[in-house]
């Protein structure tokens, strides 16, 4: 007869299986459902035109907000006024032949503003300059 104590010094397993199993179907039920979608850094609304715009997408493209933020090809500006803004402008359009530009004004934006994106242009030296407008809804009579 074995009279011992029995030690208990096993700890009890831990089985990680199921878990793992139940992660990896939360994974594929959240891609799954995920839906992808752009993200810009300024929220503009263009103005209305029915014209279409004739400047070639290829260029600098400045977006001025309703607020009087400025962003660069897609990313926000640190700037303050026109000086700094032709020198972003300037650096951007550097080792490019005759660049253009193209300012996508929010049709809240002041004309402050957008005069300001033009005086930078002018002075970093891009002398074609464009605006991005939307089509004018049906039935708007313009």
């Amino acid at each position: 007869m074995n009279f011992r104590r029995h030690l208990e010094t096993d700890e009890p397993d831990i089985n990680l299986i199921p878990l793992i199993d139940v992660l990896l179907v939360i994974l594929i039920f959240l891609a799954a459902s995920t839906s992808f979608s752009r993200f810009s850094q300024l929220s503009v609304r263009l103005p209305d035109a029915t014209a279409q715009s004739a400047e070639a997408a290829t260029g600098l493209t400045v977006t001025v907000a309703a607020d009087g933020r400025y962003a660069l090809n897609g990313k926000a500006l640190p700037v303050a006024d026109a000086d700094q803004l032709s020198e972003a402008l300037r650096k951007a359009a550097a080792g490019r032949d005759d660049p253009s530009l193209v300012i996508d004004a929010d049709a809240a934006a002041t004309h402050q503003a957008v005069v300001r994106a033009m005086e930078a242009a002018g002075r970093a030296g891009i002398s074609r300059i464009g605006f991005t407008t939307q089509a004018a809804p049906a039935g708007s009579g313009r």
